[in-house]
């Protein structure tokens, strides 16, 4: 089965057995990791690529892999996004969102979603 959206992944590590991890558990469907960091994405992809061949002497592991990172967004592109969604008048709906996720993650209903 295939999934109807896309998966995503926030981390601060460069560890690439923690992507291949992440890889795993969604069964090798593509993943966009959200890197908490400045250097430039195609930098972090090196970085990832790099340190599982130093693990693999398999290339084609480390090609299956790294094959299903669909995309890699660091702090800048975010930001970049973030603007340009501001721009275009979505500061409003973009809050809204985030107080809803936030309260779905934290499990919180005020008084005001009971009376709903």
């Amino acid at each position: 089965m295939k999934p109807l959206g896309r998966f995503f992944q926030v981390t601060e590590t460069l560890d690439f057995k923690k992507y291949f991890l992440d890889i795993d558990k969604i069964q090798k469907y593509p993943i966009t990791f959200v890197i908490k960091s400045t250097e430039p994405t195609n930098d972090l992809l090196k970085k990832i690529r790099d340190n599982a061949s130093k693990a693999y002497s398999i290339k084609s592991i480390v090609d299956k892999y790294m094959d299903c990172i669909e995309e890699v967004i660091n702090i800048p592109t975010l930001n970049n996004r973030f603007n340009d969604a501001v721009k275009q008048g979505y500061l409003n709906d973009i809050l809204n969102e985030i107080i809803i996720q936030s309260k779905v993650e934290f499990n919180y209903e005020d008084s005001e979603d009971d009376e709903e």
